[in-house]
Parts: structure tokens; sequence; C-alpha cells
């Protein structure tokens, strides 16, 4: 197991919230920070440490994407017209690991990422094996002929944790996928509070 998927373990309880509204998190049992301080901590959280932990909110929420690739991703929103925010979003959602994960392909982007990873994704009848590939709506993802009975996949297909949200079109017999529209902030199905507006001003400042 890598350090970056390990880390999906700690990070509810650092950042002291469910991220991704699993009934497994540690989180849910000890609502606290990790270490022996971690029950008495207190005090008030500055400006920049409120922006900070919402970039590392969306961050880690994403497949803990390094700082190198989010910072990307918030220079092409910050280069597009309309709202930064909103951009910002977009682009997250466009990923090709999120689509697999929205479409309930996989349990986790942990794990949608590791299937692109590993050859099992076709986009348009072809593989492609990058987590980061930007998906338009003119697109047809699909799972692998070989891959489409993998026990990982057939397992989240059914698991009633989450739906797929509106803006995703999944056929779970074919295990094909499609991505309709780009969504709005509002739209995306977050099970925790999210902040991206903090996080354009992290970066803005």
């Amino acid at each position: 197991m890598t350090k970056r998927l390990a880390s999906k373990h700690k990070v509810d309880r650092r950042l002291k919230v469910n991220l991704w509204g699993r009934p497994k998190s540690p989180f849910n049992s000890r609502n606290y920070p990790p270490g022996q301080h971690g029950k008495s901590k207190r005090g008030k959280t500055s400006d920049y440490g409120t922006q900070l932990e919402a970039k590392q909110k969306m961050k880690f929420y994403y497949g803990n994407m390094n700082e190198r690739q989010f910072r990307n991703v918030y220079r092409k929103a910050l280069q597009k017209k309309g709202n930064t925010t909103e951009n910002l979003i977009g682009f997250l959602e466009r990923r090709l690991d999120t689509v697999i994960y929205r479409a309930k392909f996989a349990t986790t982007v942990f794990s949608a990422r590791q299937l692109i990873n590993h050859g099992h994704i076709k986009v348009n009848g072809r593989k492609v094996n990058i987590p980061s590939y930007s998906v338009t709506e003119k697109d047809t993802i699909e799972i692998k002929d070989k891959s489409k009975e993998m026990t990982v996949i057939a397992g989240s297909l059914v698991s009633k944790e989450r739906e797929v949200p509106d803006y995703i079109q999944s056929d779970e017999k074919n295990k094909k996928a499609k991505l309709i529209r780009i969504p709005k902030f509002s739209e995306v199905p977050y099970p925790s509070i999210m902040e991206p507006n903090l996080v354009i001003e992290y970066y803005s400042r």
C-alpha cells in the first residue's frame, strides 16, 4: 500500500470530518484529531488556517492530489472566463478518476485511480491510464471487456452508500458512463461541507 493510499485512513481525523461519508471512517468513533493531545486541542483558527484547511479538504477529497497538480487546476480555473470557483469544481469533476468514482465503478476515488492505472478503463474505445485525463461531454467511458466481472466493480455498483449524480449517465449493465454536463458546485454530492471559495482565497494570497 502506498503512503498516499494509506493516508486516507488518517485524514478524516486530522481534518475533523468524515470527508468521503463512509460508514467505516475512523472519525465516526473518534471525532477528534489524532495524537496524545487530540481531545484537548482548542484555540481559534486564523484566516490563513481556515483557508488552508479548506484547501486540504478539497485536495484530499479528490484522491489526495499532490500540491503541484492541485495548484495547476487552480491556475486553469483562474485563466478560464467565468466564475473561478465554479471553474475549479468543473475541472475537478471532469477528471477521469472522479467520473469513474461518480459512476460507482469504484467505492473510492483511490480505487478509481487504481482501475485507471492498471488499464481497466477505456475512453471512446481506447485504453486510458491517466487518472487526470479530462473528460468531455462527448466521451464514452467504459470498463474494459475483460475487467467487467471484477468483484471490486460489482461490489461498488450494488453499494447503497451513495447514488450516481444527475450529471453522470451510468449504464450499470454494460459498465459504461458519460459526463452529460459539467456540474455546478451546488450539484456535486459532497458528504461534508466544502468551501472552494476559501481555496481560491488561499491561492490568491
